[in-house]
């Protein structure tokens, strides 16, 4: 599949891929032919670019939600249901949709003695976001499950709402 760059306008992501003289040639005990295409690192990462040439990295494909062929965001719209007062922890991840492959479920922890609906925390992400990239549902929950690193373990949130606990 060619790579196909994306616009440096700040705004359009693309998965971001490096090569050069420092950059590794593989993995130890791995082929690491998934992480190469014709010379250069799939990082991972999605990143966009702005006209000075200013890389910003904005999550990591693993974690973006795939729904009717467009990418969503799980950072950004984490990072909104952050802003509101009640929340102390958010976490979106992908839950699998029979028309759309994928789409978005908030999950949040509040803060300690704070209230909030789930349609009130949904509501403010509404104006914010295209439409098509709101959250299905919100799930309130007690802590994020965490790998051994502190890390949000968003594969194990994802297997819990797939399961339907």
């Amino acid at each position: 599949m060619p790579r196909k760059a994306v616009p440096a306008d700040g705004k359009t992501p693309g998965e971001l891929e490096v090569r050069g003289p420092w950059v590794t040639a593989g993995y130890f005990l791995s082929s690491g032919a998934e992480a190469f295409r014709d010379g250069w690192l799939r990082t991972g990462d999605v990143a966009t670019q702005d006209p000075h040439g200013y890389v910003r990295l904005v999550d990591r494909t693993k974690d973006l939600i795939r729904s009717g062929g467009e990418w969503i965001s799980s950072v950004q719209l984490e990072h909104a249901l952050l802003d509101h007062a009640a929340v102390a922890e958010a976490v979106v991840v992908a839950v699998p949709d029979a028309r759309w492959g994928e789409r978005p479920m908030a999950c949040v922890v509040l803060r300690p003695g704070a209230a909030a609906t789930a349609d009130a925390l949904l509501g403010s992400l509404e104006g914010r976001f295209p439409k098509w990239w709101l959250p299905v549902g919100l799930v309130f929950l007690d802590e994020v499950p965490r790998t051994s690193t502190g890390k949000y373990d968003k594969k194990r949130l994802r297997l819990r709402l797939r399961d339907g606990g």
